[in-house]
């Protein structure tokens, strides 16, 4: 087997052709095989098999540098990096991640996970390789869907001044997670149909480039000039009016055909922009009728497709989906709004009731927080699903157009916590910290189902900013027997005897519970109370707290700093208590991939950890 050649980095330039031909078949077949057992993106990654296969022949690693935008995509680029015996550690606490990294092999130049950032990155490294005088290529790959965060037109238009070789692949597949949209899609897309012109404008230049002595300047000058055939043929060819020169679109299954557009990218003296047609999940046929569903999936049975592990009970997402549904049907006013997300975020039950209230923006999030306070201002009840780690890349638009205004968005903040499997970039441990610094905003957690309901019904009609986070999974169940209606800045006791209180917040109300548990069976008595709002804090409930118990826990999944457990030392601090306080929360750390109680456990939050700090603090 060709793959089996493969143990180095360029391994791939010693095959032969037959070899090289049967290749990415066996990395679709391996890839399809590794994933059905740890799960992970896969139609990503079947779509851009010959295209990574392609990069690797025509560039010299880890010489030369390319990085891929949002990563999840680079699985065959590890593979061809000498990887492929760690894949079946994938995703998994210590073993291979999902996502380029820079610490896994010096064939991953940049560490990425978030949309729109590797034409920055790739310019910057291009500055750098000029000013330290080196002669290394970079290559920035980036999807169509990716191409509508603003981040990547900054980028393109500071590229355009480049007066040395820098090559930006667009992955072109048509899709994001979900369908593109916007105008840049339907841009592509006539872009993608425009065989009539590649055609002339191939046998344009070809016939020009034949003229002895002025052939070559006629064509160079074809291409500076605005007013070249381009544009009698394609009016505003978009990233030649930038000063992009633009190559293609190369058919991104076929491995020759791209080589030979790279190796002529890479004669450019400026910035180039190869334009690559794929198909999302190519090579295997659930994939490709379902790019959505695998996109990122569990482990899954390779002849239907399906999941191994059959779902039990409803998930966090679940129940927004079903919330919204119903809060459309109830207020014609409430509208939805997401980041290229619908199916992630619970909203394509809502788009399919109400079309005309839901608004997919693309892959911008900034943009998504402003286009929501423009929908409040005009008398809207904006909701915009988002992952807890996508909103941090919006943080000025929340503060500055929605809470300075004081505007009624509502923030339903999907995937906060420990999300588990992509790691780092994912971790939705920052959100409390963020947040927390902005006048005006009110941060809500529910502590199971019933009140996540509650939660969003009371953050529709609250009239002021507010985000409610929930986990990834399933929705905890328990305590149906604690429904107190909701109430700006007001927390909710659950238990109150013994000396010590756990002070728990969100999905943390359940691991307090399990500590409960524990220290009755070590003969202590423990009281638990349901903060809900960590921004405002219920008070009255930290007076009664400070007054009645030795010892305060408090208990949150973010990180401390800037957190609602010091938010609460501080109010403590003001009101004069003695009370101990002890923090449950994330160190000043970033948490890797893994498994999620596994990754609970390493940061101190399982029930196990805290009890025993608990009977060590008493």
């Amino acid at each position: 087997m060709a793959l089996e050649k493969i143990n180095n980095p360029n391994d791939i330039k010693k095959l032969n052709k037959e070899e090289l031909k049967q290749l990415p078949d066996e990395i679709r077949q391996f890839l399809i095989q590794c994933l059905s057992e740890t799960g992970g993106h896969l139609a990503s990654n079947l779509g851009v098999v010959e295209l990574t296969v392609a990069l690797h022949l025509a560039f010299e690693l880890p010489w030369d540098k390319i990085i891929w935008d949002v990563g999840h995509q680079s699985y065959t680029h590890k593979i061809l990096t000498g990887r492929r015996e760690m894949f079946h550690t994938l995703r998994q606490y210590g073993g291979l991640s999902g996502f380029p990294k820079t610490k896994e092999s010096k064939c991953d130049c940049f560490n990425t996970g978030h949309s729109s950032t590797s034409i920055s990155a790739g310019l910057g490294l291009a500055a750098a390789r000029d000013s330290l005088g080196e002669d290394y290529k970079v290559v920035s790959v980036i999807g169509d869907g990716a191409l509508t965060g603003g981040m990547a037109f900054e980028a393109l238009n500071n590229s355009s001044k480049l007066e040395t070789n820098f090559i930006i692949v667009l992955n072109d597949n048509d899709m994001s997670i979900s369908p593109n949209v916007g105008g840049l899609s339907h841009y592509l897309g006539s872009i993608r149909t425009a065989d009539a012109y590649q055609e002339l404008k191939n046998g344009v230049m070809e016939s020009l480039n034949k003229i002895p002595v002025y052939g070559e300047r006629l064509v160079q000058r074809i291409r500076r000039t605005k007013s070249g055939i381009k544009q009698l043929l394609i009016p505003g060819m978009l990233f030649e009016d930038m000063g992009i020169m633009y190559l293609g679109p190369v058919d991104g299954h076929d491995v020759d055909k791209m080589v030979a557009m790279f190796q002529k990218a890479s004669r450019v003296n400026g910035p180039v922009l190869v334009h690559v047609m794929t198909q999302k999940g190519c090579g295997y046929e659930p994939a490709v009728r379902h790019p959505a569903r695998f996109h990122g999936t569990e482990p899954f049975d390779i002849e239907t497709g399906l999941a191994k592990k059959k779902k039990k009970k409803a998930a966090y997402t679940d129940i927004f989906s079903t919330v919204m549904r119903k809060l459309g049907d109830r207020d014609e006013r409430v509208v939805a709004v997401t980041a290229a997300m619908e199916t992630g975020t619970g909203l394509k039950r809502f788009h399919n009731m109400f079309p005309d209230r839901f608004y997919d923006v693309g892959i911008a999030e900034g943009h998504a927080v402003t286009f929501a306070a423009g929908l409040a201002a005009g008398g809207l009840k904006p909701v915009f699903a988002v992952y807890s780690s996508f909103l941090q890349r919006a943080y000025d638009q929340v503060l500055h157009d929605v809470c300075l205004q004081d505007l009624p968005v509502v923030f339903a903040v999907d995937r906060a916590g420990i999300v588990g499997s992509d790691g780092e970039t994912h971790q939705g441990i920052f959100d409390v910290s963020y947040l927390m610094t902005i006048p005006n905003m009110t941060l809500i957690a529910p502590k199971n189902k019933w009140e996540f309901s509650d939660m969003i019904k009371f953050a529709v009609d609250y009239g002021h900013p507010t985000a409610i986070r929930y986990p990834r999974g399933e929705a905890f169940d328990g305590l149906e027997e604690f429904r107190m209606p909701i109430a700006a800045g007001v927390g909710e006791v659950l238990y109150e005897e013994g000396r010590v209180v756990l002070l728990a917040y969100g999905s943390m109300v359940k691991v307090a519970l399990e500590v409960r548990s524990c220290l009755n069976q070590a003969g202590i008595e423990c009281a638990l109370f349901n903060m809900r709002f960590a921004k405002p804090l219920d008070k009255k409930l930290l007076n009664q707290a400070s007054n009645r118990y030795d010892l305060i826990v408090t208990m949150e999944e973010n990180i401390l700093s800037g957190g609602m457990g010091e938010a609460i030392l501080e109010y403590l601090h003001e009101i004069g208590s003695k009370t101990a306080v002890m923090h449950v929360a994330i160190e000043d750390k970033f948490i890797p991939h893994g498994n999620v109680s596994v990754l609970m456990h390493e940061a101190g939050l399982d029930a196990d950890s805290i009890t025993k700090r608990i009977i060590d603090a008493l």
